[in-house]
């Protein structure tokens, strides 16, 4: 039987192979491995729990109080692993720090296979742009989710036989907890009515590394509050928290808070009024269920939902950020998603290849 080693570190990564977890779990030898990128329990242990994602059967414990020394740690570490553990194949998804453990792997001669590959933004100002290069061109199979990501890949030199397009595992994540989103009541805790709200969150660090940009997102913010009357719920990142303290920046009429749990959060998604993010996942989410989306970047590896009219992309001044409120609560529902979001069977795709018979 396979072997087969899937490593994680972050929420979106719990989320996004919770499904594909399970079906691993029946169908070969398979090893999870939380690598410490966010410890902290909110963003890590609450989804485990939450999901009914089984505990890992290793945690490698990368710390790091810096980029240098968590790279550092993690290639070490990994490389430790590794070599104890003799995997056949290495699954990785997205573009975190954790995903660099690919060029250990590959060095090793250990088959790679990596989920979310292809994404682009073409902006190295963003630390995940160099990640995502380095991890697809470390890895020895590539599953990019959109037709698009994987002609990314093709003008990067890489050969079609090696790139197989899953969809995105998100919709059938959301199908699956459907029924506890659907039972969630975050309305009453944060006294908020379905409609009649911001959901906001952000956690980039080109954006909140940089004290300008940042005290330019809030002041946005509570323009939108002023202007529309209604509250914004701001789901406060650790990152976040810590870089608005360090810089000054007042929180002024937003309404910031711990970040919680998917089936609270996906409900709030659900009935916003609209959501304004500097998130990936947020972004696929939105387009699916039909909410206006503002995202808070220059940038986006995900035009699809710029192309399908699901998203806006408004930098983080109110002088853009009002106008595309504006225009996107004006469009509500009206796209219709990419073929590729609306996949239900990706997980069962996803492990047909890692187990080499797609």
């Amino acid at each position: 039987m396979p072997k087969v080693m899937t490593l994680l570190g972050t929420r979106p990564e719990i989320i996004r192979l919770s499904r594909v977890i399970e079906v691993l779990d029946e169908t070969c030898d398979h090893l999870l491995v939380h690598t410490g990128q966010n410890y902290d329990d909110r963003l890590s242990g609450m989804f485990f729990r939450e999901l009914g994602v089984r505990e890992p059967d290793v945690y490698m414990g990368v710390r790091g109080t810096g980029f240098a020394d968590q790279i550092g740690q993690m290639l070490a570490r990994a490389e430790e692993l590794f070599a104890a553990e003799k995997p056949d194949t290495v699954l990785i998804l997205g573009d975190t720090n954790t995903g660099i453990a690919a060029f250990v792997a590959k060095r090793m001669g250990i088959r790679v296979c990596h989920m979310e590959a292809g994404n682009r933004c073409y902006d190295d100002r963003v630390p995940e742009e160099v990640n995502r290069r380095v991890i697809d061109h470390s890895s020895s199979v590539l599953m990019p989710y959109t037709y698009r990501s994987a002609e990314n890949l093709v003008r990067e030199g890489i050969e079609r036989e090696r790139i197989f397009v899953t969809g995105n595992p998100i919709k059938e994540v959301l199908d699956f907890y459907s029924p506890q989103i659907d039972a969630a009541d975050p309305f009453t805790a944060f006294d908020v009515l379905p409609d009649e709200y911001f959901l906001v969150t952000a956690h980039r660090a080109e954006t909140t590394d940089d004290p300008a940009r940042l005290a330019s997102l809030v002041e946005a913010l509570n323009s939108a509050v002023e202007q529309y009357g209604m509250p914004a719920l701001a789901s406060l990142h650790p990152r976040t928290a810590d870089k608005m303290q360090q810089f000054g920046v007042a929180e002024g009429a937003v309404r910031f808070v711990p970040p919680m749990g998917l089936f609270d959060f996906v409900r709030l998604e659900k009935e916003a009024f609209c959501v304004l993010s500097d998130s990936g996942t947020v972004q696929e989410e939105c387009c699916i269920f039909g909410v206006p989306t503002v995202t808070m970047r220059d940038v986006t590896e995900r035009p699809e939902t710029i192309e399908c009219g699901s998203n806006i992309l408004a930098g983080v001044e109110a002088e853009r950020i009002l106008p595309a409120i504006d225009l996107a609560v004006r469009s509500a529902g009206t796209w219709t998603p990419p073929a590729e979001y609306l996949a239900r069977n990706v997980s069962d795709i996803v492990a047909r290849i890692v187990l080499g018979i797609a």
